[in-house]
């Protein structure tokens, strides 16, 4: 008898540790998802301060949906407005497509400082006053988890499942800071 009461002794810790284990793994998948929102919203936020600082050439800024990926070999290449703010911008991108990348933390030789999969999409979209144009800045990435499928379209041809495709943006507002 004593041996039958430690057997379901056993079989209930056993079912108890196993609950544990799966809890354990579900946390550490939401922290991961968490900590990529978390870079997500970094890159977003400091590209729009980027644009928001060099809001002469703005639209140097724009790559449209397609993106800047950790694919993409080149990048947009800024032509308007006078050589240091074209400067400025082409630097900028750079730095941004560094940082979707994830070359700020290195393991070994892999750069893991960033999301899995990361696009960065600068956008104009259609503003209520012409003078005052409006950019989005989205960063899409692969989660881990299938949610919903997001709405905007950056990051859509490299991320194979829409399900697993997270999208963050902000949209920034170009001021006309002319006198008249």
């Amino acid at each position: 008898m004593m041996l039958i009461e430690a057997l379901v002794s056993l079989v209930i810790a056993a079912v108890a540790l196993l609950g544990t284990v799966t809890l354990m793994a579900k946390s550490t998948r939401s922290e991961m998802e968490s900590y990529q929102r978390v870079q997500a919203l970094t890159l977003v936020q400091g590209m729009a301060s980027r644009i928001n600082a060099n809001r002469q050439v703005a639209t140097c800024y724009s790559n449209g949906a397609t993106g800047l990926s950790t694919t993409s070999a080149s990048l947009p290449q800024c032509a308007t407005g006078s050589a240091a703010q074209n400067a400025t911008a082409n630097a900028d991108l750079a730095a941004w497509k560094n940082a979707l990348i994830g070359s700020s933390e290195v393991s070994g030789t892999s750069k893991v400082g960033a999301m899995i999969g990361a696009v960065g999409c600068i956008d104009q979209v259609t503003p209520f006053d012409p003078n005052y144009p409006v950019y989005r800045v989205s960063v899409a990435w692969q989660g881990l988890m299938a949610t919903a499928a997001p709405v905007l379209t950056c990051g859509q041809a490299s991320i194979g499942s829409t399900s697993l495709r997270r999208v963050i943006s902000v949209q920034v507002q170009i001021a006309n800071l002319t006198t008249t």
